[in-house]
């Protein structure tokens, strides 16, 4: 790592400009490609979601809850979930954040644990989900979340299939019917077209009424 490096393909004194190999694969490489990664991860997150995902982080189990923080769990119950909790709750969380930690840390079955959902399915287990329900509460919103995000990504990646050229003038009523089968499209390929049918028939009302 501490010869010279030469470019590939261009051996000779003459190409050299005195950097080493460890320089080039270090800062020419290295550092380039890390600076790369954060440029797209600061492109796709801003600042709210760099925020929510660093307090979803601080739920993390792995070394015995090494990440843990009561702060940023606060924070994200009352920023981010404020509607899903009671004013009761809200004021009780941190209390229960204290007791729950100081208990699972003193508890071996939780000392191995590395995801999320393994930490929850645990906390059932042991019924710690009854005695800290309102941390199990916002551990179940923890989890949700990333569902939930990946079905909206789901939706607008199915958008430049449904509302083309040809259908850009839309309502968003019927834009949103043809998400639904589009995305659905396997659960709705089960449907027989007899039901179908029937169901339109079935709207119809008066004159209209008409055998589809």
């Amino acid at each position: 790592m501490e010869a010279p490096y030469y470019p590939a393909g261009r051996p000779g004194r003459g190409f050299f400009n005195g950097a080493k190999n460890y320089q080039h694969f270090k800062v020419e490489m290295f550092v380039a490609v890390i600076d790369r990664q954060l440029q797209e991860l600061n492109a796709r997150f801003d600042e709210v979601n760099t925020e929510l995902l660093t307090c979803m982080a601080a739920f993390s189990p792995r070394d015995s809850f090494a990440a843990y923080d009561k702060e940023k769990l606060v924070r994200l119950a009352r920023k981010f979930y404020a509607k899903d909790f009671t004013n009761d709750e809200l004021s009780r969380l941190p209390w229960q954040l204290s007791m729950f930690i100081s208990h699972v840390r003193k508890d071996k079955r939780f000392s191995k644990l590395k995801s999320l959902c393994e930490l929850s399915v645990l906390m059932v287990e042991t019924r710690k989900n009854e005695q800290y329900y309102i941390v199990y509460k916002l551990l179940k919103l923890v989890l949700i979340l990333q569902v939930a995000t990946a079905s909206v990504e789901r939706v607008f990646s199915s958008m430049k299939y449904v509302k083309n050229s040809l259908k850009n003038k839309m309502g968003d009523e019927y834009l949103n019917n043809c998400l639904v089968t589009f995305v659905e499209r396997e659960f709705f390929g089960q449907v027989k077209d007899e039901d179908v049918i029937n169901l339109f028939q079935n709207f119809q009302k008066g004159d209209r009424k008409v055998i589809l």
